[in-house]
C-alpha cells in the first residue's frame, strides 16, 4: 500500500484543483507556514459572542478553549498557526487565537487535517477537540477562501454524536485580501438555529513565518 506523502498545506490539499481559483495573496496564506510558523498580528472591528458568561455553562461538555465569552470592538489579536504530524501520520495545522478584549484575554485553539471527502477539511475545536466540524472547502468568484461546515459531532468519551440541526452550529470562515490597506482579511460567524449569533469575528492582519 503506497503511502499518502505528507502535505505542505492542509488548505491546498483539501482544496485541490480549485486552489488554482485563489488570488495569489490568499493562495500565499493558506500555503501554510512550512516547517515554521505563520505568526499573524491584527485588529478584528468586531469579535466575540454576546452570549457573555453564558458560554461558560457548555465548558463541562466542550472542555476549555473553545467557547469566547467577551464582546467588543477593535479588537487585537495574535494567531500562530503550525503544521504538525498527527498520531496517525496525517498532517495538521494547529491554530491558536488570542483576543485581546478591554476586559480580559481569551484563546481559541483548533486544528485542522484534510477529510475524507474531496474538497473537506476536519476542524476540532478547543483543547480537548470534542466538537468536531466537516468543512466544505472552496473559492470564490473573488479569489478568496471560503470554508463552510457542512455536519457537527460532539465526542464524549468513545461516543459520536451527531448533533441534530436545532443543536448545531453553522459556521462560515473567509478569508480575503485588500488591494487598499495591503492586508489579509479574515470574517467568521458561527450560528445556532435557536441562539441566533454564537461567535462572530471579521477584520484585517499582516502576518510572516518565523522561522525555528
Amino acid at each position: 500500500m503506497t503511502r499518502t506523502p505528507f502535505p505542505r498545506s492542509v488548505l491546498l490539499a483539501a482544496l485541490g484543483p480549485a486552489a488554482d481559483a485563489l488570488r495569489p495573496e490568499v493562495a500565499q496564506y493558506a500555503a501554510g507556514p512550512g516547517d515554521g510558523v505563520a505568526v499573524c498580528d491584527g485588529v478584528f472591528a468586531v469579535a466575540g459572542s454576546r452570549w457573555g458568561r453564558l458560554g461558560l455553562l457548555a465548558r463541562p461538555f466542550v472542555g476549555s478553549h473553545l467557547m469566547i465569552t467577551s464582546y467588543g470592538a477593535d479588537v487585537p489579536f495574535h494567531v500562530e498557526n503550525r503544521l504538525e504530524q498527527g498520531v496517525d501520520g496525517v498532517a495538521e495545522l494547529h491554530a491558536t487565537r488570542t483576543f485581546r478584549f478591554a476586559q480580559r484575554t481569551e484563546t481559541f485553539v483548533d486544528v485542522l487535517r484534510v477529510g475524507e471527502q474531496p474538497g473537506t477539511l476536519v476542524n476540532r475545536l478547543g483543547a480537548a477537540q470534542r466538537v468536531e466540524l466537516t468543512l466544505r472547502c472552496e473559492a470564490t468568484p473573488e479569489g478568496h477562501l471560503r470554508l463552510r461546515s457542512e455536519r457537527a459531532v460532539l465526542k464524549l468519551g468513545r461516543l459520536r454524536i451527531s448533533l441534530p440541526g436545532l443543536f448545531s452550529v453553522s459556521v462560515q470562515v473567509e478569508d480575503g485580501f485588500d488591494d487598499d490597506t495591503g492586508c489579509q482579511t479574515v470574517r467568521a460567524l458561527a450560528r445556532n438555529p435557536l441562539l441566533g449569533t454564537v461567535l462572530t469575528y471579521r477584520g484585517s492582519f499582516r502576518w510572516h513565518i518565523r522561522r525555528p
